[in-house]
């Protein structure tokens, strides 16, 4: 490697870390702000209006036309002959039963080996023992060459989670074919410590029982996190610095 790419590299770090650790220092002279206070909870929103926020766009069946029959009192697609009360438009309300129970136990290992050895030679030379002219020796061994590789790998997962709740999510878009869009977020402060719920996902109306819930294993492409921010998750996360050499460290 070349002095100027040597130098490149080091001025690369040199912005990576300066970066970082404005970062940091605006995040602690927030936490400064913040001592002996309890952590904010969010403002309630618009979900449609967020940073990043793109409309669910799926592949839709051909629409049908609607048909009518006259002097009937059945309406067709209606799921019950007075209203239905479940949610179905957008601002609709309806409560998700989150019931997640993850148990794995993956148990992976594997050993690779290889040996190879090449060897060449040449005896004699047009029957001769020397090379004509030169009148040197023919080499019996012109090229010989060795080579042995070797891996293992070893890894273990047990994973036990689980998680029961309920949520309220509000539809947020309803799609060409009537399934909907929901979102929820639910935020709980106990003393200095908040704990965070956000469910989102795609829902088919027929999926919601008549007291208007919904069990989180209907939801497509479902997206739930559960976490928290406060003293006792501060904590437990590592400080910049660290954050910042373990990415950067190559070893």
């Amino acid at each position: 490697m070349s002095v100027m790419n040597k130098l490149s590299r080091l001025s690369s770090l040199t912005s990576i870390t300066v970066c970082a650790s404005m970062l940091g220092g605006c995040a602690a002279l927030e936490r400064l702000g913040a001592i002996g206070e309890k952590p904010a909870l969010s403002s309630i929103d618009n979900p449609t209006t967020q940073a990043g926020y793109k409309p669910v766009q799926m592949p839709m069946p051909v629409p049908q036309p609607a048909s009518y029959s006259p002097n009937s009192l059945w309406r067709n697609g209606s799921r019950a002959f007075f209203k239905d009360q479940r949610a179905h438009q957008v601002g609709d309300i309806l409560t998700i039963t989150v019931n997640l129970n993850d148990k794995a136990i993956l148990n992976d290992k594997t050993t690779r080996s290889r040996t190879n050895a090449e060897d060449s030679g040449i005896d004699a030379f047009f029957g001769k023992s020397k090379v004509p002219i030169m009148n040197s020796a023919v080499p019996t061994r012109i090229f010989k060459a060795d080579s042995s590789a070797k891996s293992e790998g070893d890894g273990t997962i047990n994973r036990n989670e689980q998680l029961t709740t309920n949520v309220a999510a509000v539809i947020t878009q309803v799609l060409p074919n009537g399934n909907m869009v929901i979102e929820g977020k639910q935020e709980i402060r106990i003393n200095f410590e908040v704990r965070e719920l956000i469910v989102g996902g795609i829902v088919r109306p027929e999926d919601i029982q008549s007291d208007n819930t919904l069990d989180s294993t209907k939801i497509a492409e479902a997206r739930i996190a559960y976490g928290g921010r406060g003293q006792i998750t501060d904590v437990q996360q590592p400080r910049y610095g660290q954050q910042v050499l373990d990415v950067l460290l190559p070893f």
